[in-house]
């Protein structure tokens, strides 16, 4: 792997031809619900991975898969998921930890 297959722009432009080659706009694979869907199913197989103990590989492939979604649904929606990440890597820096049953927590805590 070289540097250029690992940047942001080179894991898009990999999933829009990807897109483009089964010609997903056109066919109903960019439509937002459906690809909820798939994003829900892959979930699922990432949650089966590590509740059924399956091994390192099988679990990369199954966040793969997952990223994949994630990249093409930025792609769909018109949005530029890395200023969305780096936008809430920047509020949850801000953010304070809690643990709860024993495990750290950081979200949007509401008091009350």
């Amino acid at each position: 792997m070289t540097d250029t297959t690992d940047s942001y722009a080179a894991m898009l432009a990999a999933v829009q031809a990807f897109h483009d080659k089964h010609d997903f706009k056109s066919r109903g694979g960019e439509e937002l619900t459906y690809r909820v869907a798939l994003m829900a199913e892959e979930l699922g197989e990432v949650s089966a991975c590590v509740t059924k103990g399956k091994g390192r590989e099988a679990l990369a492939e199954e966040c793969a898969d997952l990223f994949i979604l994630l990249l093409g649904t930025a792609i769909s929606a018109d949005f530029d998921l890395r200023e969305a990440f780096w936008d809430k890597m920047d509020e949850l820096m801000d953010r304070q930890a809690r643990t709860i049953d024993g495990r750290v927590r950081v979200s949007r805590f509401r008091e009350g």
